[in-house]
């Protein structure tokens, strides 16, 4: 493997793993958007799911962000008789978002993050030593 594949795929893995991040964060300032009327839905859950990609010019697979879509599911309420959105029992609708989960997504997407920018950095140094030597 030549080392521009190298850097062509850590890079693909690095904006992958940047979007996650960048969802798991509009996940974690979200989470305590409720309906603005009674019944109305809160904010759902973004979830991110990875693909495979066929990189055919340099040929090799490469990973890449299939699709950003929503987490599934009924939402939690709570009992809050005064919020705008409160149904007529007096509970609201809260979003389907557990800061654990986001959190854990988070230092998973850091670690795969960190992983493919020390294999970039790497690769970066043999370029270097590779250029040196040829001087």
């Amino acid at each position: 493997m030549d080392l521009d594949r190298a850097l062509r795929i850590s890079a693909a893995g690095m904006a992958a793993q940047s979007t996650r991040l960048r969802v798991v964060a509009e996940n974690l300032a979200n989470r305590d958007s409720t309906g603005e009327a009674p019944g109305a839905d809160p904010y759902r859950r973004r979830t991110v799911s990875f693909a495979n990609r066929l990189d055919r010019a340099m040929g090799v697979e490469t990973v890449g962000v299939s699709r950003i879509g929503t987490h599934p599911g009924d939402f939690p309420t709570r009992y809050e008789p005064s919020h705008p959105a409160a149904d007529s029992r007096g509970y609201v609708k809260v979003p389907n978002v557990d800061s654990l989960v986001e959190v854990m997504d988070m230092r998973e997407a850091q670690r795969s993050y960190g992983a493919n920018l020390s294999v970039l950095e790497t690769t970066r140094g043999m370029i270097t030593r590779a250029i040196e030597a040829l001087r």
